[in-house]
Protein backbone atom coordinates (compact mmCIF):
# COMPACT_ATOMS: atom_id res chain seq x y z
CA UNK A 1 0.00 0.00 0.00
CA UNK A 2 2.38 2.34 1.11
CA UNK A 3 4.61 1.45 -2.55
CA UNK A 4 1.47 2.37 -4.24
CA UNK A 5 0.67 6.09 -2.92
CA UNK A 6 4.47 6.73 -3.03
CA UNK A 7 3.62 5.88 -7.37
CA UNK A 8 0.47 7.63 -7.03
CA UNK A 9 2.24 10.94 -5.32
CA UNK A 10 5.39 11.21 -7.72
CA UNK A 11 2.31 10.49 -10.29
CA UNK A 12 1.04 13.33 -9.65
CA UNK A 13 3.95 15.27 -8.51
CA UNK A 14 5.73 14.79 -12.16
CA UNK A 15 2.15 15.40 -13.71
CA UNK A 16 2.03 19.35 -12.31
CA UNK A 17 4.97 19.47 -14.49
CA UNK A 18 3.82 18.48 -17.85
CA UNK A 19 0.85 20.32 -16.86
CA UNK A 20 3.12 23.67 -16.88
CA UNK A 21 4.67 22.61 -20.67
CA UNK A 22 1.15 21.57 -21.73
CA UNK A 23 -0.51 25.02 -20.64
CA UNK A 24 1.90 26.70 -23.46
CA UNK A 25 0.32 24.77 -26.09
CA UNK A 26 -2.87 25.11 -24.59
CA UNK A 27 -2.97 29.00 -24.15
CA UNK A 28 -1.22 29.45 -27.93
CA UNK A 29 -4.67 26.97 -29.65
CA UNK A 30 -6.74 29.15 -27.74
CA UNK A 31 -5.77 32.71 -28.44
CA UNK A 32 -4.67 31.60 -31.88
CA UNK A 33 -5.65 28.18 -32.97
CA UNK A 34 -2.19 27.50 -33.81
CA UNK A 35 -0.68 24.27 -32.75
CA UNK A 36 2.90 25.34 -31.19
CA UNK A 37 5.33 22.28 -32.20
CA UNK A 38 8.23 24.13 -30.97
CA UNK A 39 7.13 24.65 -27.63
CA UNK A 40 9.52 22.03 -26.04
CA UNK A 41 12.44 24.52 -28.37
CA UNK A 42 11.40 27.10 -26.43
CA UNK A 43 11.60 25.17 -22.92
CA UNK A 44 15.21 24.33 -24.02
CA UNK A 45 16.52 27.87 -25.66
CA UNK A 46 15.07 29.05 -21.80
CA UNK A 47 16.98 26.79 -20.19
CA UNK A 48 20.00 27.35 -22.59
CA UNK A 49 20.21 31.32 -21.57
CA UNK A 50 19.98 30.77 -17.86
CA UNK A 51 22.35 28.32 -18.09
CA UNK A 52 24.66 30.82 -19.82
CA UNK A 53 23.57 33.58 -17.38
CA UNK A 54 25.17 31.44 -14.25
CA UNK A 55 28.23 29.63 -15.93
CA UNK A 56 29.33 32.03 -18.97
CA UNK A 57 28.06 35.65 -17.55
CA UNK A 58 28.45 34.87 -13.86
CA UNK A 59 24.81 36.27 -12.91
CA UNK A 60 23.44 34.81 -9.70
CA UNK A 61 20.19 32.75 -10.36
CA UNK A 62 18.04 36.03 -9.81
CA UNK A 63 19.23 37.99 -12.87
CA UNK A 64 20.00 34.83 -14.85
CA UNK A 65 16.09 34.18 -14.46
CA UNK A 66 15.55 37.80 -15.31
CA UNK A 67 17.97 37.56 -18.45
CA UNK A 68 15.58 34.14 -19.47
CA UNK A 69 12.64 36.17 -19.49
CA UNK A 70 13.59 39.23 -21.52
CA UNK A 71 15.29 36.54 -23.73
CA UNK A 72 12.19 34.07 -24.23
CA UNK A 73 9.89 37.54 -24.43
CA UNK A 74 11.95 39.08 -27.79
CA UNK A 75 12.15 35.91 -28.66
CA UNK A 76 8.27 35.01 -28.75
CA UNK A 77 7.72 38.24 -30.36
CA UNK A 78 9.98 38.16 -33.04
CA UNK A 79 8.92 34.36 -33.81
CA UNK A 80 5.08 35.64 -34.07
CA UNK A 81 6.09 38.93 -36.07
CA UNK A 82 8.46 37.40 -38.35
CA UNK A 83 6.68 33.39 -38.92
CA UNK A 84 3.66 32.95 -37.42
CA UNK A 85 1.68 35.76 -38.03
CA UNK A 86 1.67 35.40 -41.75
CA UNK A 87 0.00 31.62 -41.04
CA UNK A 88 -3.31 33.17 -39.87
CA UNK A 89 -5.67 32.10 -42.20
CA UNK A 90 -3.69 29.09 -43.81
CA UNK A 91 -4.45 25.78 -43.82
CA UNK A 92 -3.76 23.58 -40.74
CA UNK A 93 -1.05 21.50 -42.95
CA UNK A 94 0.58 24.74 -43.15
CA UNK A 95 0.75 25.90 -39.84
CA UNK A 96 1.72 22.53 -38.66
CA UNK A 97 4.89 22.37 -40.85
CA UNK A 98 5.66 26.30 -40.12
CA UNK A 99 6.33 24.97 -36.56
CA UNK A 100 8.27 21.98 -36.79
CA UNK A 101 10.37 24.08 -39.51
CA UNK A 102 10.70 26.51 -35.86
CA UNK A 103 11.46 23.54 -34.03
CA UNK A 104 14.41 21.82 -36.31
CA UNK A 105 15.92 25.61 -36.48
CA UNK A 106 15.68 26.50 -33.20
CA UNK A 107 17.37 23.05 -31.96
CA UNK A 108 20.16 23.59 -35.01
CA UNK A 109 20.66 27.35 -33.54
CA UNK A 110 20.97 25.75 -29.63
CA UNK A 111 23.66 23.59 -30.53
CA UNK A 112 25.54 25.93 -32.43
CA UNK A 113 25.68 29.14 -30.48
CA UNK A 114 25.59 26.98 -27.08
CA UNK A 115 27.30 23.51 -28.25
CA UNK A 116 26.51 19.96 -26.92
CA UNK A 117 27.16 19.59 -23.76
CA UNK A 118 24.97 19.14 -20.72
CA UNK A 119 24.59 22.38 -18.58
CA UNK A 120 22.92 22.67 -15.06
CA UNK A 121 20.67 24.83 -13.80
CA UNK A 122 21.41 24.76 -9.51
CA UNK A 123 18.61 25.48 -7.55
CA UNK A 124 19.06 26.33 -3.91
CA UNK A 125 16.74 23.41 -3.19
CA UNK A 126 18.05 20.41 -0.66
CA UNK A 127 18.47 17.12 -2.36
CA UNK A 128 17.74 15.24 0.68
CA UNK A 129 14.51 12.97 0.50
CA UNK A 130 11.52 14.29 2.56
CA UNK A 131 9.54 11.53 4.82
CA UNK A 132 5.99 12.34 5.25
CA UNK A 133 3.80 9.31 7.16
CA UNK A 134 6.63 6.91 5.60
CA UNK A 135 6.15 8.43 1.63
CA UNK A 136 8.99 8.86 0.23
CA UNK A 137 9.28 12.68 -1.54
CA UNK A 138 11.63 14.36 -3.59
CA UNK A 139 11.67 18.02 -2.28
CA UNK A 140 12.46 19.74 -5.71
CA UNK A 141 9.35 17.99 -7.13
CA UNK A 142 7.32 19.43 -4.70
CA UNK A 143 8.29 22.73 -5.22
CA UNK A 144 8.45 22.55 -8.94
CA UNK A 145 5.11 20.88 -8.45
CA UNK A 146 3.83 24.27 -6.62
CA UNK A 147 5.63 26.47 -8.43
CA UNK A 148 3.75 25.16 -11.62
CA UNK A 149 0.27 25.60 -9.86
CA UNK A 150 0.82 28.69 -9.12
CA UNK A 151 2.26 29.64 -12.66
CA UNK A 152 -1.30 27.56 -14.18
CA UNK A 153 -3.02 29.40 -11.48
CA UNK A 154 -2.03 33.39 -12.41
CA UNK A 155 -2.34 32.62 -16.41
CA UNK A 156 -5.82 30.94 -15.60
CA UNK A 157 -6.64 34.38 -13.83
CA UNK A 158 -5.06 36.27 -16.40
CA UNK A 159 -7.29 34.45 -19.06
CA UNK A 160 -10.29 34.03 -17.73
CA UNK A 161 -10.71 37.37 -15.45
CA UNK A 162 -8.85 40.71 -17.26
CA UNK A 163 -9.69 42.54 -19.98
CA UNK A 164 -6.60 41.06 -22.16
CA UNK A 165 -7.83 37.16 -21.58
CA UNK A 166 -11.57 38.93 -22.20
CA UNK A 167 -10.16 40.16 -25.67
CA UNK A 168 -8.24 36.99 -26.29
CA UNK A 169 -11.66 34.89 -25.80
CA UNK A 170 -12.99 36.77 -28.01
CA UNK A 171 -10.27 36.15 -31.06
CA UNK A 172 -10.12 32.60 -29.98
CA UNK A 173 -14.29 32.42 -30.56
CA UNK A 174 -13.90 34.25 -34.34
CA UNK A 175 -11.12 36.69 -35.21
CA UNK A 176 -13.07 37.99 -38.00
CA UNK A 177 -15.99 39.47 -36.00
CA UNK A 178 -13.18 40.40 -33.05
CA UNK A 179 -11.44 42.49 -36.22
CA UNK A 180 -14.72 44.16 -36.89
CA UNK A 181 -15.39 45.24 -32.89
CA UNK A 182 -11.98 46.41 -33.32
CA UNK A 183 -9.81 43.93 -31.11
CA UNK A 184 -6.17 44.72 -32.62
CA UNK A 185 -5.63 40.70 -33.06
CA UNK A 186 -2.00 41.01 -33.72
CA UNK A 187 -0.83 43.03 -30.81
CA UNK A 188 -2.86 40.71 -28.63
CA UNK A 189 -1.10 37.53 -30.27
CA UNK A 190 2.27 39.12 -29.43
CA UNK A 191 0.89 38.94 -25.99
CA UNK A 192 0.13 35.69 -26.00
CA UNK A 193 3.51 34.21 -27.21
CA UNK A 194 4.72 36.50 -24.77
CA UNK A 195 3.07 34.73 -21.87
CA UNK A 196 4.26 31.32 -23.52
CA UNK A 197 7.47 32.36 -23.43
CA UNK A 198 7.84 33.43 -19.79
CA UNK A 199 6.08 30.16 -18.94
CA UNK A 200 8.81 28.27 -21.26
CA UNK A 201 11.34 30.37 -18.70
CA UNK A 202 9.30 28.29 -15.74
CA UNK A 203 9.59 24.99 -17.81
CA UNK A 204 13.29 25.28 -18.64
CA UNK A 205 14.20 26.31 -14.45
CA UNK A 206 12.15 23.17 -13.58
CA UNK A 207 13.08 20.72 -16.60
CA UNK A 208 16.88 22.09 -16.78
CA UNK A 209 17.29 21.15 -13.39
CA UNK A 210 15.87 18.12 -13.11
CA UNK A 211 16.99 16.68 -16.42
CA UNK A 212 20.22 19.11 -17.38
CA UNK A 213 20.10 21.65 -20.69
CA UNK A 214 20.88 20.04 -23.96
CA UNK A 215 19.35 20.28 -27.53
CA UNK A 216 17.51 16.86 -25.34
CA UNK A 217 15.03 19.01 -23.55
CA UNK A 218 13.29 20.04 -26.25
CA UNK A 219 11.78 16.44 -26.48
CA UNK A 220 9.60 17.62 -22.94
CA UNK A 221 7.51 19.49 -25.53
CA UNK A 222 6.67 16.25 -27.48
CA UNK A 223 6.49 14.19 -24.32
CA UNK A 224 3.48 16.46 -23.22
CA UNK A 225 1.46 16.42 -26.33
CA UNK A 226 -0.76 13.40 -25.26
CA UNK A 227 -1.58 15.56 -22.20
CA UNK A 228 -2.78 18.08 -24.58
CA UNK A 229 -4.42 15.66 -26.84
CA UNK A 230 -5.89 13.40 -23.17
CA UNK A 231 -7.24 16.77 -21.79
CA UNK A 232 -8.67 19.11 -24.69
CA UNK A 233 -6.54 21.18 -27.56
CA UNK A 234 -8.23 24.38 -25.77
CA UNK A 235 -8.93 23.42 -22.34
CA UNK A 236 -6.56 24.93 -19.47
CA UNK A 237 -8.84 22.63 -17.19
CA UNK A 238 -7.61 20.01 -19.10
CA UNK A 239 -4.09 20.53 -19.58
CA UNK A 240 -4.03 20.29 -15.71
CA UNK A 241 -6.53 17.12 -15.13
CA UNK A 242 -4.82 15.29 -18.57
CA UNK A 243 -1.25 16.40 -17.02
CA UNK A 244 -2.01 14.46 -13.50
CA UNK A 245 -3.61 11.94 -15.21
CA UNK A 246 -0.55 11.42 -17.84
CA UNK A 247 1.90 11.52 -14.74
CA UNK A 248 0.04 9.11 -12.53
CA UNK A 249 0.07 6.37 -15.57
CA UNK A 250 3.54 6.63 -16.41
CA UNK A 251 4.41 5.76 -12.60
CA UNK A 252 2.37 3.30 -12.33
CA UNK A 253 4.07 2.08 -15.64
CA UNK A 254 7.22 2.46 -14.17
CA UNK A 255 6.57 0.86 -10.83
CA UNK A 256 5.04 -2.57 -11.96
CA UNK A 257 5.56 -2.65 -16.18
CA UNK A 258 8.95 -1.81 -16.28
CA UNK A 259 10.33 -4.77 -13.42
CA UNK A 260 8.63 -7.11 -15.54
CA UNK A 261 9.77 -5.99 -19.19
CA UNK A 262 13.03 -4.61 -18.28
CA UNK A 263 12.02 -0.89 -18.83
CA UNK A 264 11.05 1.79 -21.49
CA UNK A 265 7.34 1.11 -20.61
CA UNK A 266 6.62 4.29 -19.31
CA UNK A 267 7.77 6.42 -22.30
CA UNK A 268 5.15 4.80 -24.73
CA UNK A 269 2.29 4.21 -22.44
CA UNK A 270 1.14 8.16 -22.53
CA UNK A 271 1.50 7.37 -26.77
CA UNK A 272 -1.01 4.86 -26.41
CA UNK A 273 -3.35 6.48 -24.58
CA UNK A 274 -3.42 9.08 -26.96
CA UNK A 275 -3.96 6.92 -30.03
CA UNK A 276 -6.92 5.57 -27.61
CA UNK A 277 -8.09 8.92 -26.62
CA UNK A 278 -8.03 10.21 -30.67
CA UNK A 279 -9.91 6.67 -31.58
CA UNK A 280 -13.11 6.93 -29.44
CA UNK A 281 -12.72 10.65 -27.59
CA UNK A 282 -10.69 12.96 -30.74
CA UNK A 283 -11.77 16.17 -28.38
CA UNK A 284 -10.39 14.69 -25.34
CA UNK A 285 -12.31 15.14 -21.85
CA UNK A 286 -12.64 18.80 -21.71
CA UNK A 287 -12.45 20.01 -25.44
CA UNK A 288 -14.66 21.62 -27.33
CA UNK A 289 -16.48 19.45 -29.76
CA UNK A 290 -16.68 21.56 -33.40
CA UNK A 291 -19.44 20.06 -35.11
CA UNK A 292 -19.94 22.10 -38.91
CA UNK A 293 -23.09 21.29 -40.67
CA UNK A 294 -23.41 21.63 -44.46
Amino acid sequence: MLYNIELLINGLLVGSLYALIALGFVLIIKATDIINFAQGEFVMLAGFIMAAGLHTYGLNLAFSIVLGVIGMIILALVVNRLVLQYMIGRPVVSVIMATIGLAAFLQGFATFVWGVDTKNIPLPITEEPLFIFDVLLSPMELAASAASFICIGLVSWWFIKTRTGVALRAIADDQQVALAMGINVRYYFGITWAVAGIIAVVGGIVWGHLLGVDVQLALVGLKVFPVVILGGLDSIVGAIVGGLIIGVIESIAAGYLDPLVGGGTKDFTPYVIMILVLMFKPYGLFGQENIERV
